[in-house]
């Protein structure tokens, strides 16, 4: 295979652990637990970022990309709504516009720099942009899709009246609200925040997944759990809040 479809996989891979993906996809679940969500909000994103990658609809995309920021706020108030309302159900029939992955994909991708990533090794390269574009998605796709994948089944146990996975929802809803507004109101006031992105993404990836542990393991791995959690959210904070 290419070396370059190597780094945009690699790249797709990396972006999907961005604090913004794990925190929307994880609120996405809360109101539409549907185990595709994370696969089809990687594949909405990749269609933006490969379209902006390409030279196709940059003023629109800029235009439309302070949506992002206010997606993610809205998904903060409504996973906040149903923690204090402590409902680990679907959230009836309706679907707003923040419960539909592929589109909160787009908006989510909208002006971001990975497009910007991708067009410079398209000409370095002189690569096929929908090619790189399809590896990028696809690098996404296996991250944000076990993400939500994971996601999705721990509101089930959850909903099925599972008391680690109640704990952990409850726990991982107050990471999405704090995440949500934090996100959605630095970038609306024009805060850059990139070289966190990755510590903050990897820090925050490992807390998700240790909770989804906990969710589906009994005392013994609850225990374990909690410890590993509590010393991983004491890092997560202390850097964070002298860094944004």
């Amino acid at each position: 295979m290419n070396s370059t479809l190597l780094i945009c996989l690699a790249l797709g891979m990396r972006h999907a652990v961005d604090p913004d993906h794990l925190t929307a996809i994880d609120g996405l679940c809360r109101i539409r637990p549907r185990k595709t969500n994370g696969v089809f909000f990687a594949i909405g994103h990749g269609v933006v970022v490969t379209i902006l990658a390409a030279g196709v609809g940059t003023a629109l995309a800029g235009r439309a990309s302070f949506l992002g920021p206010w997606m993610l706020i809205a998904i903060g108030a409504a996973t906040l709504w149903r923690v204090l309302r402590a409902s680990t159900g679907p959230a009836g029939q309706q679907r707003p516009v923040i419960a539909q992955p592929f589109l909160l994909g787009m908006f989510l991708a909208a002006g971001f720099e990975t497009a910007s990533q991708l067009s410079a090794l398209v000409l370095a390269d002189q690569t096929n942009p929908w090619l790189l574009g399809l590896a990028f998605s696809g690098g996404m796709v296996v991250v944000d899709g076990t993400d939500g994948y994971l996601a999705a089944s721990t509101q089930k146990l959850a909903s099925a009246g599972a008391m680690n996975a109640r704990s952990a929802s409850r726990w991982l809803g107050i990471l999405v609200v704090v995440f949500s507004f934090t996100l959605g109101t630095t970038r609306l006031l024009g805060f850059e925040f990139d070289r966190f992105a990755l510590p903050l993404g990897l820090t925050l990836f490992a807390i998700v997944i240790g909770f989804r542990i906990w969710a589906r393991g009994g005392p013994c791995v609850a225990a374990v759990a909690s410890s590993v959690l509590s010393s991983s959210i004491l890092e997560l904070t202390s850097p964070t809040e002298g860094g944004l």
